[in-house]
């Protein structure tokens, strides 16, 4: 018989699968080989993930199969999947529950060769089909917390939105920060929101980490706006579930608009045969967060790789490493904030906090 997803069994295993891929990540950070960074972190999740009681699917990963080794996108992950063979494999099969993944190794990749702020190794889980395949191109958002949950609008002008979250939390426009990527097609974004009296923090990289703090009360981060990836929206709904914030956001496909190498940039036609492929027959539709992670049963976990605004990074010492991660999911409504010492040695070893 198929045993439904239980959120509180499955959080604790995911937080380890974060902690792994953070920890592989944090020992290559500073030493500027991005694509390293994210291979050793892709290895160490996949590691763990197999150890986790289910038959896991993943939505969104590192890729489709001919560009990926592991961790590639329909790729069958889990303790289920990895026992799947054999005269008895669909009975192994039907004995664990059905898993959608979305992952992100290391979202920061950047950020974690140069030793910057804010990269993490996230995850997000539902049952089946909680989370939309979103495809590796770009999107368009607008993320907000419980507060201006309601209040915004993707097509509204930067200034209207900006009143409403500002009349939302009580406070003038000239009190939001928003958190904007530091790419050349967000000139006009940053200049409206200057106009228009708010702070703006400007991201090197990982607009998901800053998607999450915008929905946090006390991170002094009222907002995210722009575009940036659309696996990354995904996962920063899955989070708002947990959190009770809201994103709206639309696929974004138009060169001139992205101001990228159009070698980056596949062609519209192909974007769109793509999608369909996906079951995207809207290319244009807005998206809120129900649409990015419709799954009831949400979990969410990330581990900090370098410091942030909202975890910490790993932190080494002599017998063993320091991790601060956060766990949460949408059936116990717990968010829980992990800060785990992994002691290596024997029973002489000192512990120190």
């Amino acid at each position: 018989m198929r045993h439904e997803l239980r959120t509180e069994h499955l959080s604790l295993d995911f937080l380890r699968v974060c902690e792994a891929a953070a920890i592989a990540a944090a020992r290559t950070m500073g030493q500027g080989d991005r694509k390293y960074s994210d291979h050793v972190a892709v290895e160490a999740m996949r590691e763990v993930m197999d150890t986790v009681p289910m038959c896991g699917r993943v939505v969104i990963g590192e890729g489709e199969r001919d560009e990926a080794p592991m961790l590639y996108i329909g790729e069958e992950v889990g303790e289920g999947a990895s026992k799947n063979s054999g005269n008895h494999s669909a009975e192994i099969h039907d004995s664990f529950p059905e898993v959608d993944i979305a992952v992100d190794p290391l979202e920061g990749t950047n950020l974690c060769a140069v030793g910057a702020n804010n990269a993490i190794s996230v995850l997000a889980a539902s049952e089946r089909n909680g989370l939309l395949n979103a495809p590796d191109i770009y999107m368009d958002k607008i993320v907000v917390g419980p507060s201006s949950r309601g209040a915004i609008d993707i097509d509204a002008p930067v200034k209207d939105n900006l009143k409403a979250i500002a009349r939302k939390l009580g406070r003038d426009i000239e009190d939001l920060a928003v958190m904007v990527l530091e790419r050349p097609r967000h000139q006009k974004l940053i200049q409206d929101i200057r106009n228009a009296g708010a702070r703006i923090r400007l991201l090197g990289d990982g607009d998901l980490s800053a998607g999450i703090s915008a929905a946090v009360a006390g991170t002094n981060i009222h907002a995210l706006m722009g575009i940036g990836g659309a696996p990354e929206g995904v996962l920063t709904a899955a989070a708002l579930k947990c959190l009770n914030g809201e994103i709206q956001a639309r696929l974004v496909f138009d060169q001139d608009r992205l101001m990228v190498d159009a070698s980056k940039v596949p062609p519209k036609e192909k974007v769109i045969n793509r999608l369909r492929e996906m079951g995207i027959n809207d290319p244009n539709k807005i998206y809120d967060t129900n649409d990015l992670a419709p799954g009831k049963k949400i979990i969410f976990a990330a581990t900090g790789v370098t410091d942030g605004a909202l975890l910490r990074g790993v932190r080494f010492f002599g017998a063993g490493k320091r991790t601060h991660s956060l766990v949460m999911n949408t059936d116990s409504r717990h968010i829980r904030f992990i800060d785990t010492v992994h002691v290596e040695g024997g029973p002489d070893v000192i512990i120190r906090f």
